[in-house]
């Protein structure tokens, strides 16, 4: 069975600068086994969309408005447990940390790290593992 017939990783990108959802598409697009299945820039429609298009990863931003990130993970876990999340923020900070953790989040990583942590993060999380990236 050649490579073509694995399904691929389908991610969610929720973010509210629409720059970064852009640049982490392109990063996702080049790895092969990822695919994007949608966006959004706020927590709400984040919900709304997740359930739509039933993503296997969540890259979920902290600050979004509408609904925090913490709030959306909240939500998720009870409508689309199946899905993973990863968050995906600038905040470098333990407390943060801790309360995705509480939440659900399968995973947590800076904005600062480099690509290829990036697509590690979503195939550790997808396989049932925990991922935690910080300086």
């Amino acid at each position: 069975m050649g490579r073509s017939a694995v399904a691929k990783i389908r991610v969610f990108i929720a973010d509210d600068h629409a720059l970064v959802r852009e640049g982490v598409r392109a990063l996702l697009a080049s790895t092969g086994d990822i695919e994007v299945v949608g966006e959004a820039g706020d927590g709400l429609e984040t919900i709304r969309r997740v359930q739509e298009t039933s993503p296997d990863v969540v890259l979920m931003d902290i600050a979004m408005p509408g609904l925090s990130g913490l709030e959306a993970t909240l939500e998720l876990r009870k409508l689309a447990p199946q899905t993973r999340i990863v968050v995906l923020t600038q905040y470098d900070n333990k407390e943060y940390i801790l309360r995705f953790l509480r939440a659900g989040a399968a995973g947590y990583m800076l904005k600062t790290s480099v690509s290829s942590e990036l697509a590690a993060a979503i195939r550790t999380v997808h396989q049932g593992g925990l991922y935690l990236k910080t300086p």
